[in-house]
């Protein structure tokens, strides 16, 4: 893991702990993230992140609503994965970022709470994944 990943991790945990985010820690995560955190805090102040569990499993997947007028929905795992766009051309092609948007404002969602929660069955989640 890298070092940028493990301070990433740390503030992560530290919103967590507290349901709330300092300047302190938007300042290390948009020095981390650049303009990709304020892009995240925008949709997370949306109310833009689903995050939807499967019963009885508890595993989950977040849906976060992107930023067009189109209002299109994309499948991520805040640590690894994004259906969007910029994950594929951005992170895995050219590895100019840590994650996309998306991703960081999944993880915001979680911190603080923020999250729609969704509940499936096990049956349903599968389905949704098998469409990645």
């Amino acid at each position: 893991m890298s070092a940028s990943s493990l301070v990433a991790e740390s503030v992560w945990k530290s919103i967590e702990s507290t349901r709330s985010v300092t300047e302190d820690q938007l300042s290390i995560l948009h020095f981390l993230f650049g303009k990709n955190i304020e892009r995240a805090t925008r949709i997370v102040d949306q109310r833009g992140v689903r995050r939807i569990s499967g019963e009885p499993s508890g595993r989950s997947i977040f849906k976060v609503v992107g930023e067009s007028r189109r209002k299109e929905e994309y499948l991520c795992f805040a640590e690894n994965y994004c259906a969007c766009y910029s994950f594929f051309y951005d992170i895995v092609n050219k590895g100019e970022q840590l994650c996309c948007k998306h991703q960081l404002a999944a993880s915001l969602a979680s911190a603080l709470g923020a999250c729609v929660e969704v509940n499936v069955s096990d049956e349903q989640l599968a389905l949704l994944l098998a469409k990645l």
